[in-house]
């Protein structure tokens, strides 16, 4: 099962707003369960260098079926996926990245948010995550 065009937008636009009402810009995108980008909004004035990185959150959390956070505790020194981010043609490992689940808990995708400070970003995209 794979989110929809329509799924996708609406999480862009519920983490659309939770970025407003935190007051700050956001890229925010959007794959499917195949890790296909789905949908992507870059709120005006959201930092250039944060496109590639939202997208890159969005996959990391969909190859590992957990939150971006949790895959840089488990990468860190002496942990057991240590330097994992340099796999899959580069990976980011902090907070921002969450899987996308359908009513019957099946992942059908995943959102990636990027633009501020690591703990925005996982809020804005867990509003995102948690809006289907």
């Amino acid at each position: 099962m794979n989110i929809t065009l329509e799924q996708a937008e609406k999480a862009i636009a519920v983490a659309k707003s939770k970025a407003v009402e935190i007051d700050t810009k956001m890229n925010i995108a959007i794959v499917d369960a195949g890790a296909n980008l789905v949908a992507f909004g870059r709120m005006d004035g959201a930092w250039l260098g944060s496109l590639d990185i939202s997208i890159k959150k969005a996959k990391t959390a969909r190859f590992f079926d957990m939150n971006t956070g949790i895959v840089g505790e488990l990468s860190q020194p002496g942990q057991p996926l240590y330097n994992i981010e340099h796999s899959n043609n580069g990976l980011i490992t902090f907070p921002g990245g969450i899987p996308i689940k359908n009513a019957a808990g099946e992942i059908i995708g995943a959102i990636g948010v990027s633009g501020s400070a690591v703990e925005n970003d996982h809020i804005v995209a867990e509003a995102g995550a948690m809006s289907l």
